[in-house]
């Protein structure tokens, strides 16, 4: 048993000694405690596999007494095998236990734990510029390969009246465009179930009669006109969600519609190129294509096996270019061949130009269609018929200038207040109805 001396001289300088001495183990013991929250909370922040902490782990303290009259207190009991292991770089021995560096060290890992979050949210900044600008330059593109194509088979459409043709010589070159993009792994091949049959050969019969009489009215009207008496498509899709779905429309999605029918009225009764074809085929494209969009909805299958935009967009094409093939024939005949372009080169067509014009339509055609379902996979359908308004507008102005349609001040009023209309009716779906 260990007991003390039996009598020590205390002089100043030995009551000096006890009072540094026992400072010193005061600071001792604070140290050690403030090291283990240290290592505690780094455990916290980025756990690892550690020894568990026990009383037999925490070094033992020293008699004061002891640490007083003996000169060699400094190796007594400190080892660094009573230290629990959180990592090499919280091993403490007798150099290291007293040192106060290792304490701000520690304390910068939690601060720089603590600030992870502003560092992530700097980095996400740039990717959202990245998407934003992305987005920017596919709305873009969006817009030019309409406009072009809405140019490009105006001018084949007049010289060449055979939509039925026409149209499937588009889906022709969109289905070639497709084998090309799944030949070459730019998009994954879809997988077809059977649950998807019916929907999607529903899906492609209104897709393909909305094309063919949109090509039909653009034959027979002009180009601005058929692209006012189509912002009537959010009419049509009411309607459809109303028969079909049982949706109830809110008010001031109603309300927009008023707008809509009433500016496309106003400017079909002042259309100089106004003619009973082209106006019913124009609003015939609404009804199949609204009708499309609903079925898509009311059609919808398992989550698991849904095709994505581009591969149903791409499933459409080719089905609509199979099923044009025998009705091209029945109501038009072959017309693509070298003796009826030779015909057509007698009464003054440049040929060249026109199979150019041809194939350009053919390329626009698909591509526009493929960028806007590219489009629609990046943002809300909200958000993408607001584009599409934006982008009738466009259509419009532009083949007005390019063609120098003739159009009067009650004509602009009508596409105006229609295309406004429309405008509305998309801002009006982003207003959800009071739960009652």
């Amino acid at each position: 048993m260990q007991t003390m001396p039996q009598s020590i001289s205390l002089t100043p300088a030995h009551i000096i000694k006890i009072k540094t001495q026992s400072v010193s183990l005061i600071f001792f013991h604070k140290q050690a405690m403030e090291s283990y929250a240290l290592a505690l909370s780094r455990s916290t922040l980025n756990p690892k596999p550690s020894k568990q902490i026990t009383r037999n782990s925490i070094p033992n303290s020293v008699p004061l007494w002891q640490c007083c009259c003996s000169s060699n207190y400094k190796s007594t009991n400190l080892n660094t095998n009573s230290v629990p292991s959180f990592g090499s770089k919280y091993l403490i021995n007798n150099s290291s236990f007293l040192s106060p560096k290792r304490v701000p060290n520690d304390l910068e890992v939690v601060k720089a734990a603590a600030s992870t979050p502003e560092s992530s949210d700097e980095s996400i900044k740039p990717v959202e510029i990245s998407r934003t600008l992305q987005l920017a330059a596919m709305f873009v593109v969006w817009y030019t390969l309409n406009i072009y194509f809405n140019i490009f088979n105006k001018q084949v459409l007049k010289v060449f009246p055979y939509p039925t043709t026409v149209t499937t010589f588009q889906f022709g070159c969109g289905t070639l465009m497709i084998l090309i993009m799944w030949t070459l792994k730019l998009h994954p091949k879809p997988k077809i179930y059977k649950s998807q049959i019916v929907p999607v050969l529903t899906l492609a019969v209104a897709h393909t009669m909305g094309n063919l009489l949109t090509n039909i009215s653009i034959g027979r009207v002009a180009v601005s006109f058929t692209h006012t008496i189509k912002a009537m498509e959010p009419f049509f899709t009411v309607l459809f969600s109303t028969l079909l779905l049982s949706e109830r429309p809110t008010l001031w999605v109603v309300a927009s519609l008023v707008p809509i029918v009433g500016g496309v009225a106003l400017a079909s009764f002042t259309e100089a190129s106004f003619n009973w074809i082209g106006f019913g085929s124009a609003m015939a494209s609404n009804v199949t294509n609204q009708s499309r969009n609903v079925l898509s909805k009311k059609f919808m299958v398992r989550k698991e096996e849904a095709l994505d935009n581009i591969n149903l967009f791409s499933v459409m094409t080719i089905l609509s270019f199979f099923f044009l093939i025998p009705f091209a024939y029945l109501l038009e005949g072959v017309k693509l061949t070298p003796e009826y372009l030779q015909f057509l080169g007698s009464q003054g067509v440049n040929v060249k130009e026109l199979c150019v014009r041809f194939v350009l339509a053919g390329i626009c055609f698909h591509s526009y269609q493929q960028v806007s379902y590219m489009i629609l996979e990046m943002v809300s359908p909200v958000t993408h018929a607001v584009g599409n308004c934006v982008k009738r507008v466009v259509v419009i102005v532009s083949s007005i200038l390019f063609f120098r349609t003739p159009v009067s001040p009650v004509n602009s009023l009508g596409t105006g207040l229609a295309l406004a209309g429309v405008f509305l009716y998309s801002k009006a779906k982003r207003i959800k109805p009071k739960a009652e």
